[in-house]
């Protein structure tokens, strides 16, 4: 007799988009007394459809957060390194009390390093440069963490090995939506467990013994991506996961509806 089992589901995080006036105003009027801005609402956008939906391991935020990270950098002054950089983390704790308040064990999307868009106008050495802003990311990360969020996906726009090689931790995730195959193979000397397209699955498995992979995770699945992955590996080796840029309502709600399989 056929079973009908599902898969855990997982989110990179979301990209709500700008509101126009109404909708703002009725977020206001519904978090009076509460201070919180644009991003506070994105915030929010992007993780309620998920909690409605059910996914497995939620994460709030996005490349949106680029504007929050950017606030929280000393230093920084038109998009360039004009001093030494340092953090000043109280947005991003009221953020992770935010983020908590609305669903326990949930972890919260940032733009990679790289994706900030920032020069270097004052260290003038690329490994100066790197260990400052690395260092920053460390201390926002950590004092999230402290204020509840459980970890950090950081979504890149391509593959930098020196951000693995500072960043990467138990409690981070790094996520590029449209990796090529040499991307995937330093992703995977860093990470035991990656996220892929269905179209990149063929590839994942053809270099995935030469690497210590524990888990595959399947971004926009569909039925036959599913199927193809368990056919090759246990059930708890494979998670459907999901970036929403569109109408995450109904997004999360098709995410979870195709980590359904038969047994």
């Amino acid at each position: 007799m056929t079973k009908r089992r599902t898969l855990p589901t997982r989110s990179f995080g979301a990209e709500p988009g700008v509101p126009d006036i109404p909708e703002l105003a009725a977020w206001v009027a519904g978090h009076r007394g509460k201070s919180g801005d644009l991003i506070s609402y994105q915030l929010d956008q992007s993780l309620a459809p998920q909690v409605s939906a059910g996914i497995t391991v939620p994460c709030a935020g996005g490349k949106f957060y680029q504007g929050r990270i950017i606030a929280c950098l000393v230093g920084i002054q038109d998009s360039k390194a004009v001093d030494e950089i340092s953090v000043t983390d109280t947005a991003v704790i009221e953020d992770a009390a935010r983020i908590v308040a609305q669903k326990k064990d949930v972890w919260c999307a940032l733009p990679a390093p790289h994706a900030l868009g920032i020069a270097d106008s004052y260290y003038h050495d690329h490994d100066e440069w790197s260990n400052a802003i690395f260092g920053a990311y460390r201390s926002l990360m950590r004092s999230m963490r402290d204020a509840g969020i459980t970890g950090h996906v950081l979504i890149c726009d391509q593959i930098d090995d020196a951000e693995l090689s500072a960043l990467s931790r138990q409690k981070v995730f790094f996520f590029q939506p449209r990796p090529d195959r040499e991307s995937l193979e330093i992703l995977m000397e860093y990470q035991r467990k990656i996220a892929v397209s269905p179209s990149c699955l063929d590839t994942v498995f053809d270099i995935a013994s030469e690497y210590d992979l524990h888990q595959i995770i399947i971004h926009d699945a569909d039925e036959e991506s599913v199927a193809r992955a368990l056919s090759l590996l246990d059930p708890d080796q494979v998670v459907v996961g999901g970036y929403c840029t569109g109408e995450c309502e109904k997004y999360w709600s098709s995410v979870v509806e195709s980590a359904g399989y038969n047994v």
